[in-house]
């Protein structure tokens, strides 16, 4: 997995801008970072990571600013801390998201491996970070894409 860098306080309309915002997620997802990254939507692959300041996904309750992410096929998000509104929509459109007060650390397209269950960031070198666990039932939310199919695969397997 490579990792992606960007600053403190990335906010939602950085993540899906405004003047955007009428199109749908592939539309967006083409301008995603765009004022921080304009590399970042284009060169982004499956699988990568995004590393971030303090305060990742700040502002407003846009859905769109997590799907946008999942849409891109960015495997997790890496950072100090969160906008609260910004965590609840990454868990529920299937987006994980690892809190790692040293997020600092891990350089920009390094290669790293994660255990979010055990919460633990494994680096190239072998050195490891720790980071927040992941409850199960989050972890079940995004395997299953978020909250509204794991709803609906339990619907499915009920007896």
């Amino acid at each position: 997995m490579k990792c992606w860098r960007v600053p403190a306080d990335v906010d939602t309309d950085q993540l899906a801008p405004g003047p955007v915002m009428k199109f749908g997620l592939d539309v967006i997802a083409r301008h995603c970072l765009e004022a921080v990254r304009p590399e970042f939507a284009a060169g982004v692959r499956t699988g990568d990571v995004l590393v971030a300041g303090p305060n990742f996904g700040i502002g407003s309750s846009r859905e769109q600013a997590a799907a946008v992410l999942v849409q891109l096929g960015v495997a997790a998000v890496i950072a100090p801390s969160y906008g609260g509104l910004f965590f609840r929509n990454a868990f529920n459109v299937g987006l994980l998201l690892l809190t790692c007060a040293e997020a600092g650390h891990i350089a920009e397209g390094e290669a790293i491996e994660f255990d979010a269950g055990a919460g633990r960031i494994t680096r190239a070198d072998g050195s490891r970070l720790d980071c927040e666990p992941i409850p199960g039932f989050l972890l079940d939310m995004v395997d299953a894409g978020g909250l509204l199919p794991l709803l609906k695969r339990r619907l499915e397997n009920k007896p």
